[in-house]
């Protein structure tokens, strides 16, 4: 099946088609009496496997003919004159996504806990889910279908984890044969094809740092603009991973990489006037050094692999202070509440939300969340769960104690420990909210 090219990584069968969940009220696919639990299995004779394909085979066309298979069972073939760019009111289901073949030496799947949820094992190799979402992917297992469809269909931008140039030190880290480990060909057929190249080098100390690190950069620059960018971030050990070949990240080996990564970025801005390397802001903040200026990052290309995030929350939570400012506040100063971080970041949002209270008169404390699910060596805010906030309970103080929304998934009010919100209120006795800087400023502005 498409979605299970690798053999490893099969673990379930597709029905064909795509599934209806939606219908739009009034909506052309109303009109034609579909459906939700119907499925369209093929547009003009070409099979659907998914959204991403009812959207290509419809796209622009304003003649169709729809092969669906109706939730009772019975086989519908549907005429369609449609206006140009009519929409079909349809809603489809999400994409299961292709599972990952590879035994990468740092996935952090292997990090979790062996009770955790098993959503949290699930590891995705999906170009389409990378085309969407961002997500990366490693391209070692990349059918022919599949590339196929990247280029026919143009899903551009590709998101590539790449890690490493030199093949024998890309099979170690994905844990696969060099001849796997080597993308290269697929690589310049994308590129070839128009489709952007965004990369990844998720950095373990004594494997792909140093010389290996710079030759990585070097010849992925050398495929610029077709390459736009490379993210390096660091390593992410919890206390379930103990690979005896893997080495902790450390405040000075971090340094190192800034000074190192430094030179590359001045030689690559005279170069190709940009930096084209960016640094994971966690390297910036284990170091204890200030993350660059918002110029450094451009149009912050990677800023969903944490890359330019604090920068970006400086820069917009200081519009939030001018904000506040220049309408004033609605009842801001009896807002009182905990704002919970990780402990990396908390010494930044305590001097921030330390000036909004000035502004504002409010009343809000900032608490770094020590990550006693994963331990220690984990101190990003997304990864807090329920029972790093439920030990916190003595350190609670106000009406209310607000989580980075990132630390619940976006679909269901459940933290990555499995715990409910409202279960969360019920433990700490005070009302959680999820919010990111825009529902802060909601909280405190009024709306």
């Amino acid at each position: 099946m498409y979605e299970f090219a690798v053999t490893p990584a099969v673990t379930q069968i597709r029905r064909r088609g795509v599934t209806i969940t939606e219908v739009d009220p009034g909506s052309l696919g109303a009109e034609l009496e579909l459906e939700p639990g119907d499925r369209v299995v093929k547009v003009n004779g070409r099979l659907v496997r998914d959204y991403l394909d009812f959207r290509f085979h419809t796209g622009g066309e304003t003649e169709l003919i729809l092969d669906v298979l109706k939730r009772g069972g019975e086989e519908w073939e549907v005429e369609i004159v449609r206006g140009e760019g009519e929409d079909f009111g349809l809603q489809f289901e999400n994409i299961a996504p292709r599972q990952c073949a590879n035994e990468c030496l740092f996935c952090f799947c292997k990090g979790n806990p062996p009770d955790a949820r098993p959503a949290l094992f699930f590891r995705d190799e999906d170009v389409r889910l990378s085309f969407l979402y961002g997500n990366y992917t490693t391209l070692s297992s990349i059918t022919e279908d599949e590339m196929n469809r990247v280029v026919e269909q143009r899903l551009t931008p590709q998101y590539v984890s790449v890690h490493a140039t030199d093949l024998k030190v890309r099979a170690y880290l994905l844990g696969v044969d060099e001849k796997r480990a080597d993308i290269s060909d697929k690589l310049r057929r994308m590129m070839d094809a128009g489709i952007e190249i965004h990369a990844q080098v998720v950095l373990c100390p004594g494997i792909n740092d140093g010389e290996v690190l710079r030759r990585t950069v070097e010849d992925l620059a050398a495929e610029y603009p077709r390459v736009r960018s490379v993210a390096v971030v660091p390593l992410g050990l919890t206390r379930y991973n103990t690979d005896e070949r893997l080495t902790p990240v450390t405040p000075e080996w971090c340094r190192q990489i800034i000074r190192e990564v430094g030179a590359l970025q001045r030689d690559l801005k005279k170069r190709l006037g940009t930096n084209f390397a960016f640094l994971g802001d966690e390297i910036y903040l284990r170091a204890d050094v200030d993350v660059p200026g918002r110029r450094h990052y451009g149009d912050y290309p990677q800023i969903e692999d944490g890359v330019g995030m604090v920068r970006s929350f400086r820069e917009e939570f200081g519009r939030l202070l001018k904000q506040v400012e220049k309408k004033g506040v609605r009842d801001a100063a009896g807002l009182r509440g905990t704002v919970l971080t990780g402990k990396l970041f908390a010494p930044v949002l305590t001097d921030l939300v330390g000036r909004l209270n000035e502004s504002s008169g409010t009343r809000l404390k900032v608490v770094a969340v020590e990550n006693r699910y994963f331990g220690e060596e984990i101190v990003v805010a997304g990864l807090m769960t329920g029972q790093c906030v439920e030990a916190l309970k003595g350190e609670l103080e106000g009406e209310f104690v607000v989580i980075p929304k990132t630390a619940h998934k976006s679909d269901e009010p459940v933290m990555l420990d499995g715990t409910r919100l409202d279960e969360l209120e019920q433990k700490i006795g005070m009302p959680v909210r999820a919010l990111d800087l825009e529902g802060l400023a909601e909280l405190v502005c009024g709306g």
